[in-house]
């Protein structure tokens, strides 16, 4: 019976290539100088920290601008609120989503239960989602349903098992 995989996944090397590109446009352009800018990438996360709400908002779009570049789709970032840090500055914390949490998986399993073609079931296996049907056009079609409906993260389709 022919399957598919419903990840959404980021390319943790194009994730660090885009932060460091960031900081180091941060520490040579002139808007940034004597501010004291950072972009460091934790675990699971980007730290944002400068010296005002307007500055944190040029220093979000740099990194965008790098991680658009990278091929790395913002959908994949959750901000966090900006608080304040030490000395009057500003800080910001950006995760990473990772994986299918059980609640998109649902949601995503309603959706093709809905629009899907018929024959087409799903499993939720941990972060992921297994899709299988009777035909393989069947699911070719409900990829595409997939691929045009904004579930709010970003899927990828692995594993194409005929």
């Amino acid at each position: 019976m022919p399957s598919f995989d419903v990840v959404s996944e980021i390319d943790q090397q194009e994730v660090r290539n885009a932060v460091d590109q960031a900081a180091r446009e941060v520490s040579t352009r002139f808007d940034f100088k004597g501010t004291d800018s950072t972009v460091e990438l934790k675990e699971k996360t980007i730290e944002l920290h400068t010296e005002s709400e307007g500055r944190l908002q040029a220093l979000v779009q740099v990194l965008e601008e790098k991680l658009v570049k990278r091929g790395v789709s913002l959908k994949a970032l959750s901000y966090g609120k900006a608080e304040e840090a030490s000395r009057g500055t500003v800080r910001q914390v950006v995760t990473l989503n990772v994986g299918i949490s059980t609640d998109k998986g649902k949601e995503i399993g309603k959706f093709l239960k809905e629009q899907g073609p018929k024959g087409v079931t799903h499993q939720i296996q941990g972060d992921q989602l297994r899709v299988t049907g009777k035909k393989r056009d069947d699911l070719q079609a409900a990829i595409q349903s997939l691929k045009e409906h904004d579930f709010g993260i970003p899927l990828q389709f692995t594993n194409f098992r005929d």
